[in-house]
C-alpha cells in the first residue's frame, strides 16, 4: 500500500464513539441453499438475477480493501456470502488475506454442504477457525430450513473435516424460529455438547425485507437458555471481549459451552464495531442498514489509498447506527419499521 498521512485515519471512532475493529467481507451474493429467513425460494428462484461477475470485487480489490481497513485499525477479518465456498479458488484468497500481518483472527461463515470437499485447502491457505449453519438436527425441520430439501449429512461431514483439518474452534450457528425448529434446540445441544465445538442460537431476526418477520416468530434468548438449562444445567460466563456478539453460557458439569446472540430482545449496539464490504464493493455500517457507501465505483476510477482512506474514515466517523436498540422501542410505540434494508446474502450475517 502505498505510504499515506495515517494519523489522520487512525483508529477512527462513530458517532457513539464506537471504533472499528472488524470486517465481514461478502465474497459472493450466491447460495446453493434457499433459507426462508434470507432467501426464500419464491423469490431468488431460477431466474432471479445475480450480480454479474464483473461487477463482484476481485480478490485484488478485495485484498486491497482488507490492507486499507487494517491500517483503520481492523484486525478480525470474516468472509461470508452468500454461501462464500461457492465462489471459485477461495482458498487464493484467504492466503492473499492470511498474509496481511495485521489480520489477527481470519474467519469464514459457511452453510457447511460443501465444507468437506474444502477443508484442507481452506486450513492450507491460512484460514485458522469457522462457523457453520446448522438450524437443526432433525431432518424434515433442517430440509424445511434450507429451502432445498438437503439432508444434514454432508453438513456433519463437514463439520468432522473442518475438525480434521485442524480448524479451532468450530462455532455452530442456529437460527431459531418459533414454531419451526425451537423444539429441536435442546437435541442440537446435546449433540454437540462435549465436542469441543461452540453451539451459538440466533434470534430471528429481520434482516432484508422478505423474511416475512414479526415479534411473535421470535423466541427470547432467556426462552432458550431456559429450555436447555431444563435438561443440560448452565451458568453464565463473562465475555472474551468488549463487543462481543454471543452472550455466553457453560454447561456446569464443563463439558463445553453455548451462545445465544440476543439482536432483538436485548440489543448490542452500543458495543457494535462492525463493519461490512458487499459484493459489489459497499461499505455497510449496520446489518439492517438501508443502503452503503461505494468504494469499488472510486476504486476502479483510480482513488489513491488516501482518497479511498478519506472515503473509508469519514464514512465511519458518521456512523450513527443503533437499529436493534431503535427497533425496541419502535416496537413498543407502534411505529413502522424501515421499509427496505439491503438483504441479508448481500453482506453476511
Amino acid at each position: 500500500m502505498a505510504a499515506t498521512n495515517l494519523s489522520q485515519h487512525l483508529n477512527p471512532v462513530d458517532q457513539y464513539q464506537r471504533p472499528l475493529r472488524d470486517l465481514r467481507i461478502s465474497v459472493t451474493d450466491r447460495c446453493n441453499f434457499r433459507c426462508p429467513y434470507c432467501m426464500p425460494a419464491e423469490v431468488y428462484g431460477e431466474r432471479y438475477k445475480f450480480l454479474p461477475r464483473a461487477e463482484i470485487l476481485t480478490f485484488e480489490e478485495i485484498t486491497r480493501f482488507t490492507r486499507l481497513f487494517t491500517s483503520l485499525g481492523v484486525s478480525k477479518i470474516r468472509l461470508t456470502g452468500g454461501e462464500p465456498l461457492i465462489r471459485a479458488d477461495l482458498s487464493q484468497l484467504i492466503g492473499m488475506l492470511s498474509a496481511i500481518p495485521e489480520v489477527e483472527d481470519l474467519t469464514l461463515t459457511t452453510n457447511g454442504y460443501l465444507l468437506e470437499k474444502f477443508a484442507d485447502q481452506l486450513v492450507d491457505a491460512g484460514l485458522r477457525r469457522i462457523t457453520v449453519s446448522l438450524d437443526s438436527l432433525d431432518e424434515d425441520v433442517y430440509k424445511e430450513m434450507n429451502g432445498r430439501n438437503f439432508g444434514t449429512e454432508n453438513v456433519l461431514k463437514g463439520i468432522a473435516a473442518a475438525e480434521k483439518a485442524g480448524l479451532s474452534p468450530i462455532k455452530i450457528n442456529a437460527v431459531v424460529e418459533k414454531g419451526v425448529n425451537d423444539h429441536t434446540l435442546v437435541d442440537l445441544a446435546k449433540h454437540f455438547k462435549g465436542s469441543g465445538h461452540i453451539l451459538r442460537f440466533i434470534e430471528f431476526m429481520d434482516v432484508g425485507n422478505l423474511n416475512g418477520w414479526n415479534m411473535d416468530k421470535v423466541v427470547p434468548a432467556k426462552d432458550i437458555i431456559s429450555a436447555i438449562s431444563a435438561e443440560l444445567p448452565l451458568e453464565p460466563v463473562d465475555p472474551n471481549y468488549l463487543g462481543e456478539v454471543a452472550r455466553r453460557w457453560r454447561y456446569a458439569d464443563g463439558e463445553g459451552e453455548i451462545g445465544v446472540i440476543t439482536s432483538v430482545t436485548e440489543p448490542f449496539c452500543g458495543d457494535c464495531t462492525r463493519a461490512r464490504l458487499s459484493t459489489d464493493g459497499k461499505l455497510v455500517t449496520c446489518l439492517f442498514a438501508e443502503d452503503g457507501t461505494d468504494l469499488r465505483g472510486p476504486m476502479r476510477s483510480g482513488a489513491s489509498d488516501e482518497e479511498l482512506l478519506d472515503l473509508i474514515s469519514g464514512t465511519w466517523r458518521g456512523r450513527d447506527d443503533q437499529y436493534s436498540v431503535e427497533r425496541t422501542a419502535m416496537l413498543k410505540s407502534g411505529i413502522e419499521r424501515p421499509a427496505k434494508k439491503i438483504e441479508m446474502y448481500q453482506i453476511g450475517g
